[in-house]
Formats: C-alpha cells, structure tokens, sequence
C-alpha cells in the first residue's frame, strides 16, 4: 500500500536558561558575575531524501521532538545549541500546518524546509552587569521552542500520468510499456494505490505513473478523487486511456468528455496539461473499427491531443508507437518559474496551482513589535503582545532583581507610558503573560 499521507506533531527544542553565577578566584576578591548564556533549542526540519517512496514510516509514530539547547554555566560557559531534528520525506511531499502558519512544497531531493523553530536561549547574568548594576542576580530563562500539528501528503514526482475510468485498461498497459507489474484483472478498480514505471529511452528516462481510474465527480472529491488525482498535479504530460469496448456497455463518446470535465474540476491546471490520446482493447473490436476510431477522435480533438494511438495491452497493438509518442512529447525539463528566485518559485507553484518547481520554500514568522492594553474591570489591566509577554516568560517573577529589571524593560518598551494614557493609577493590578502584577511604577513588583 501506497502511504501517501500523515498527521504528525513536531515540537521543537526549548531554549536553554541563563546562568547566575560569580568570579571566584583567589586574590580576585571583586570578579564580578560570568554567567554564560543558555543556547538555543534544535528546530525540526524536513530534508527530501530520494531514497524514500512513500510516508510509510510516519505511519506508526505520531510525535518527533528535537532537542532543548544546554543551559549556560559559570565561568562564561555558554550552553550547547540543541541538535536539529531532521524527518526524511519523499521528494514531491507537501507540508502544511494545521495553524496555517505554512505550506511547504518539497519538490526536489535534497530540499529543506523548517516547519519548528527552535526557541532561544536566556541570557546569562553577565549580560545584565552595567555600571549601576555591578553584581545582578538574575537571568534569563530560555524559551519554548514552536509546537504544531502538520499534514504531510505525497504527490508523486511522475512525468507521465495515465488516467482513465475504472477498467479501461491502464494497469495492462503500464505493464506493457514499463517494467511495472501492478494488479490487473478483469474488474472495476483493481488499482487503489497509483503505481510507478519508467521507459528507458536512449538519453533519458521518463516515469509513468499509473493513476487509479476516476468516477463521476471525482474533481469534486467524489470517492478518492483528490486523493488520486493529486497525483497527476506535477506530471507534464497526461495519457487519457480511453476503452473502445467497455464491458458495462457505455458509450465512449461520453466517457471521454466526462473525465476531460473532472479534470477540470480538479484544477491545477490539468485542463491545460498537454496530452495523448490512447484508445485501449483495441482487440476486441475489428481493426479496421479501431483505426477508423482512431482517425475520428484526431479529427474531433485536433491541436486538444497530440497524437491519438489504437492500442492493445493484449496483442501489442500499437504499444511502441505510443511508447515513442509519450518520449517525444514529454518536455525534458519543468518550464522555467516566473522568478529566479528560490522562495518565490515555491510560492508561485503553490499560488498558481502549478506543478512544482521550487527545491523549497522557507517560512519564517513575522517580528512581533507591538503591544495592545485593554481595560478589563475597575482597576485592573490586561497587556497583550509578543515582546511583552515573551519578556514575562523569561523572568523569575520571584525574584526582586529581575521584577525591578522587568518594570523598566516595560518603561523603556512604551507600556507604562499606555497603561497611563488608558486610565491607569498607581496601585491597579495588570496582567500580562498570565500573571497578574501590582504595579507601582518607580517601585518594584509586587506578585
């Protein structure tokens, strides 16, 4: 089975704490403090590896955590940096957040995407020595690294896909084109899982994938047809197998239009995607029927099919000839992105719903600057914002020299000059991060 999706949680290494620590030496009777600073916690990264074909190994274990950074030591001894966590993946798998934070599009070997950042270490006391604070007794803690859910799918790297209704007979002809052996018989959906081959050409090999055969409403979702269809979304060429003599008696002049219409339900440009023609079993209608067909649908497509080929998986029927037209056809390289540069082609493939020519794209959050203050009773104060409440996580709020430094990192970041602006008065209690102060500006903290 084909594993080509999975739910995991990544969170990635925590921050490690700064030091509070002091010089002590004989004859150095004033060393003063060398605290070293705590590093920063291992991200989780995801590095496409062409050695993998599918998700399977995600299948059985749910949560990966890298690892937290080393908290720093006395002496200046700074903490080690936590080891980034690497998940291998296939080359085509799409990563996306469940927070919407990102979308990955991991489309070539060797590319890599951060989809946890790591959080940063605290500063040790050293940092906090100034002229007027020669001996501080504090430090900084370090910081959660980011935690999330993320869906992982596999869109499998295929120049060539072969789609086609249930039984039209695209697992006999993979088989007579490549070396692939998928299942076949002679009943509906005998393929759940797409399957791979290749053609050796003299210079270059191309790879067809096999797309298990699509229903009624299969662009809309019906019975798998996401799942299946968003396996053809990267290919460069589509290879509509069509059945000149389906068993259940219906009419290929209506079967044809019907899947051309789910293709273009999907979207992803599918609609637009160059493609052949392949009228399959030929065998079982007369020759002269299957070559006259043949001539009948060149005409009633035009320049909408590059070629229209009467095949037999059975007796050989024009297998080479479509084995030649599928190598003259498929272009040897991707057609260039808009933009040279990498991110932007990732983000041009995603936008676009185009196949994907990015190696990857690098998400990286935004800076948090700003604050808001809110009135939540008589008396009382709410701070909200990045900056302020990643202060408060960093601070041993039972620590008088780190509350004094607190109250005037608060000053100097404009908040007490808003909780005024909003009414504020000595004495009335504010909340930030959770915890609730009160403040007395010129004063220290009271928790």
């Amino acid at each position: 089975m084909l594993h080509d999706r999975a739910r995991i949680l990544v969170q990635a290494g925590a921050g490690g704490n700064g030091a509070v620590s002091f010089r002590r030496e004989a004859h150095v009777p004033r060393g003063g403090p060398d605290g070293g600073d705590g590093a920063p916690g291992g991200d989780v990264v995801l590095v496409s590896d062409p050695s993998l074909r599918d998700l399977q190994s995600f299948r059985r274990r749910g949560t990966y955590r890298a690892r937290r950074g080393g908290h720093g030591e006395g002496s200046n001894r700074h903490g080690a940096s936590g080891d980034s966590l690497e998940l291998h993946v296939p080359p085509g798998t799409v990563a996306e957040a469940h927070d919407d934070a990102f979308r990955f599009d991991l489309a070539f070997a060797g590319a890599r995407a951060v989809v946890a950042r790591g959080g940063p270490g605290g500063r040790g006391n050293k940092r906090f020595a100034t002229a007027q604070r020669q001996a501080p007794r504090f430090a900084e803690r370090g910081l959660p690294g980011e935690e999330r859910w993320i869906e992982l799918r596999l869109k499998l790297l295929a120049d060539v896909g072969l789609v086609g209704l249930p039984n039209a007979g695209k697992s006999s002809l993979l088989t007579r084109l490549t070396r692939a052996r998928p299942k076949v018989a002679d009943y509906p959906f005998t393929t759940v899982d797409p399957a791979l081959g290749t053609i050796d050409a003299d210079d270059r090999q191309v790879v067809v994938a096999d797309i298990p055969g699509l229903i009624e409403g299969a662009g809309e979702g019906a019975g798998l047809g996401h799942e299946f269809l968003a396996h053809v979304e990267r290919t460069r060429l589509l290879v509509h197998v069509l059945d000149l003599a389906p068993a259940d008696g219906s009419d290929p002049d209506l079967n044809h239009p019907m899947i051309e219409r789910e293709l273009e339900r999907y979207g992803a440009g599918l609609e637009r995607r160059p493609r052949l023609l392949c009228l399959s079993k030929a065998d079982l209608v007369p020759r002269e029927e299957a070559l006259a067909a043949a001539a009948r649908w060149a005409q009633a497509l035009g320049d909408r099919a590059l070629a229209v080929i009467a095949t037999s998986s059975a007796t050989g029927l024009g297998i080479d000839d479509l084995r030649l037209a599928i190598v003259r056809h498929v272009p040897r390289e991707p057609a260039e992105a808009v933009s040279g540069d990498a991110t932007a082609r990732a983000v041009t493939a995603i936008e676009a719903d185009a196949p994907a020519l990015a190696e990857h794209r690098v998400y990286r959050p935004g800076d948090d600057d700003g604050f808001r203050v809110e009135r939540t009773g008589p008396g009382a104060y709410r701070v909200l914002g990045g900056p302020v409440e990643r202060l408060i996580a960093r601070h041993d709020l039972a620590n008088q020299e780190a509350l004094r430094h607190v109250e005037e990192r608060l000053r100097a970041l404009g908040v007490v000059r808003e909780l005024e602006a909003s009414g504020f008065e000595p004495g009335d209690d504010v909340e930030v991060g959770g915890v609730v102060f009160e403040l007395e500006p010129g004063a220290p903290f009271r928790s």
